[in-house]
């Protein structure tokens, strides 16, 4: 038996050979940092589900933010933790809670950094649920629209740059995208949180971020981890209201998901890589059990690979020294 004409090891057998061929490539371009902004002063406290992530107060934001900036990674997503909660979660769009503080500081400061803000009510609701409650218990989807709309007011009016709703209320773009035109902010995209899965992977975030249901959870409004055909129906509900960037969240157990909306929509697409996906990672690396290194720039490569156009990932400011040879 001869052997074959063709054999694909022969490209594969330096580095520069390898990275010639190489059909997808990760740049610092594509991540987006998450920050966690809190009230007080002189704050600066590791959180201990996120190793290597913080809550910072206004006052040492400028350390974090001169490191993101010197590493040339382009965006930032912010998310606050209020000053006060009550049952409608006023706080979201008060103007001088930490988020739209935040956003000033930046924006006065960091002029180049894009500035995403998360759009929802469960970090600033004392039940912890994504919207207004019915009955007690119930999240009332279209009492929860208006108040939506007025946290994007209060983001765009105080400086951000992309209105990032992850909410999951239906209709819940269209009722965000009415109030910023009507407000002149036409030019503030929206990146919708288009099939957000009700997932288990969530739950360092809900504690860094105080936003844990006081009760029940949130299968009745986020999505059912085994549908598939149901993500590209609400990808595409969110572009038919508006949606400029759609999203897939988590990312890494639904790259076949990420990969269908990729084929199925023209959109940019952004994926979460979120808390439980980061700190499985970190704790299995602090027990030397993975090439933390490795793992991390196979998974993000992983993304982009299967569509993803932009990353939120804790993994950013590591990433982003690995990409430049450090």
């Amino acid at each position: 038996m001869g052997f074959p004409i063709y054999r694909p090891r022969r490209t594969r057998a330096t580095e520069n050979l390898r990275s010639m061929i190489r059909e997808t490539e990760l740049s610092v371009n594509d991540l987006i940092y998450p920050l966690f902004v809190v009230p007080g002063k002189n704050v600066k406290h590791e959180i201990e589900s996120l190793p290597g992530n913080y809550h910072w107060s206004l006052d040492r934001l400028p350390e974090v933010l001169d490191e993101i900036t010197e590493l040339k990674i382009p965006a930032v997503i912010l998310f606050g933790i209020p000053s006060y909660k009550n049952a409608t979660g006023s706080s979201a769009w008060d103007m001088e809670e930490p988020v739209q503080q935040a956003c000033r500081l930046i924006k006065e400061k960091y002029p180049d950094l894009v500035i995403v803000t998360d759009v929802c009510l469960c970090e600033y609701t004392e039940h912890g649920h994504c919207g207004v409650l019915e009955n007690g218990c119930t999240v009332n989807n279209d009492a929860t629209l208006p108040l939506l709309a007025k946290v994007a007011v209060s983001h765009a009016k105080a400086g951000a740059d992309i209105i990032a709703p992850s909410n999951m209320m239906d209709g819940y773009v269209k009722a965000i995208r009415t109030a910023l035109d009507e407000e002149g902010f036409t030019n503030i995209p929206i990146m919708a949180y288009s099939a957000k899965f009700a997932s288990a992977y969530y739950g360092p975030f809900r504690a860094a971020a105080d936003s844990a249901p006081e009760h029940g959870d949130r299968k009745g409004y986020q999505m059912d981890p085994a549908n598939s055909d149901e993500a590209l129906r609400e990808v595409e509900l969110d572009i038919e209201e508006g949606a400029d960037i759609v999203m897939v969240k988590p990312a890494l157990a639904f790259m076949d998901i990420i990969r269908r909306v990729k084929d199925t929509f023209n959109r940019p697409l952004c994926v979460y890589n979120v808390s439980g996906e980061y700190a499985m990672v970190k704790a299995a690396a602090e027990k030397g059990w993975i090439d933390e290194k490795r793992i991390v720039m196979e998974t993000l490569t992983g993304f982009k690979r299967a569509g993803a156009k932009m990353i939120i990932t804790y993994h950013a400011l590591d990433a982003a020294r690995w990409l430049r040879g450090e």
